[in-house]
């Protein structure tokens, strides 16, 4: 095993479950908490251990009641490192937890055993990551896995600051292109949709490169494409760039890279390492590559399916997977009216992010998305903090933050600027850099987001005076 994650606390995760007679999983719903359960499940079982797993939005207050007070294991997959006084209050002792994480850490006086890849320096590789090294840990033969490590790792956009998985993770990757059933399309066009989206629509709404004439523009991006020569298969549908040939690949990134030079416009972000999944058949196109797989298993989170996401994780072509194309179906058309939303209406800009309150007007696990997507169309040289009511609590607002990897560069941290303003207001926040939430009580809406402004102006100006 690699020195970046220490053999030893592996090997004592892998001994605690092993010595257990049942084991219970409590994980996030999103698509790096559903891959994270459902590598750890099928790894548990394949050892005739009993598992079974509670999927939570958040670990709070609010839902300490859902996790089982029973003599099983519990393991917590993508939370927990932050909420380790929480799980003390619950009464539990110090060998009945592992907490498979890699968000920041909370210590409690009990010493969990806290398996989090950033104790080791990773801060780009997901608890999907640290959950198949478990499972390898616990039978070497567990590679098949791996793939879902890549699924949970692109999900929580692990890969969008350099563009690849790096680290650890892409030691993952390697494990699972030796087992072949993954495939890496290095340095390829930086465009999201490339097994199911027609191409237009694809190069129209690409989030990290500016393409005059193109960029949130189909019909720009239609004739662009067909003064190269591609055209609908016969007359109707636009082919994915998944389809097109090696020559039409070429001919196409090469004009575009033409086109962008000549338009004084970056290239920086134009080319990304795509994963593609070689056991998958062509008509499950969500399936295909890992971005996209992504997307289908966070909305069956955020639409409060996060067990039918994994059964497909776990092999189920049939019936999940139909009822789950269809979630996603629908959770695209949400995403995009609270794009249109936010972009009709306009945002409050700050002098160092922006802001919308949206109400109750959309569900409040997929403002956050809306609101990372509509940064291309406003301005992405700030972050963006968007409101809402809270589903489960009508004294409590949630709030979610988005940026681009470019200001994460510029020294902002939106996880430390989230935690550090809720805690002055009674609230609870966590995430990452790059996209982070918190819950606040209503009452502090106003001064909540003039703390957050604040804070950001320090992480931009400590930026300017170290460079």
């Amino acid at each position: 095993m690699s020195d970046i994650c220490p053999d030893a606390d592996l090997a004592a995760a892998a001994e605690i479950i092993q010595a257990s007679d049942a084991v219970t999983i409590i994980s996030h719903i999103d698509a790096d908490g559903i891959t994270s359960e459902s590598i750890l499940s099928q790894a548990i079982s394949r050892l005739e251990i009993s598992v079974k797993t509670t999927f939570i939005r958040q670990l709070d207050p609010l839902t300490l009641h859902q996790i089982p007070q029973d003599d099983s294991l519990k393991i917590f997959s993508d939370l927990g490192s932050g909420q380790q006084i929480l799980i003390e209050e619950l009464g539990f002792e110090s060998d009945q937890v592992v907490i498979v994480d890699h968000h920041v850490s909370q210590p409690s006086e009990r010493d969990y055993l806290e398996v989090n890849s950033l104790k080791y320096g990773e801060h780009k590789t997901s608890a999907a990551g640290i959950a198949y090294l478990i499972a390898k840990e616990l039978d070497n033969t567990n590679t098949d896995l791996a793939k879902l490590g890549i699924v949970g790792n692109v999900g929580d956009m692990m890969d969008r600051e350099d563009l690849c998985l790096t680290g650890l993770a892409r030691t993952i990757l390697q494990d699972a292109v030796d087992h072949g059933n993954v495939e890496v399309w290095e340095r390829d066009l930086n465009i999201y949709g490339i097994s199911t989206r027609p191409l237009p629509n694809a190069l129209a709404y690409t989030d990290d490169i500016d393409i005059p004439g193109i960029s949130n523009d189909i019909s720009g991006a239609q004739r662009f494409l067909e003064h190269l020569g591609i055209s609908p298969v016969q007359g109707r549908l636009w082919p994915v760039w998944q389809d097109l040939s090696f020559e039409e690949k070429q001919h196409v990134t090469s004009a575009l890279v033409e086109h962008v030079i000549a338009h004084d416009r970056s290239t920086d972000r134009m080319f990304i390492d795509h994963y593609l999944f070689l056991d998958e058949r062509r008509d499950y196109g969500p399936l295909l590559n890992a971005s996209e797989y992504a997307t289908l298993l966070n909305s069956c989170g955020r639409w409060s399916k996060p067990g039918l996401g994994s059964a497909i994780c776990r092999g189920d072509r049939g019936a999940s997977y139909q009822e789950a194309d269809i979630m996603l179906r629908n959770h695209r058309s949400k995403i995009r009216e609270v794009l249109e939303y936010i972009t009709d209406k306009g945002v409050l800009e700050y002098s160092h992010m922006l802001f919308i309150h949206v109400g109750a007007l959309f569900p409040d696990t997929i403002v956050g998305i809306g609101a990372g997507m509509a940064l291309s169309r406003l301005n992405p040289k700030k972050p963006i903090l968007i409101m809402c009511e809270d589903s489960m609590d009508e004294t409590v607002t949630k709030v979610s933050m988005r940026t681009k990897p470019d200001v994460i560069k510029s020294g902002v941290d939106l996880q430390a600027a989230l935690s550090m303003a809720s805690e002055r207001y009674g609230g609870s926040g966590g995430g990452h850099k790059i996209a982070a939430g918190a819950f606040i009580p209503k009452s502090v809406e106003r001064e909540f987001v003039e703390d957050v402004n604040r804070i950001l102006a320090e992480q931009f100006g400590e930026s300017e005076s170290n460079s």
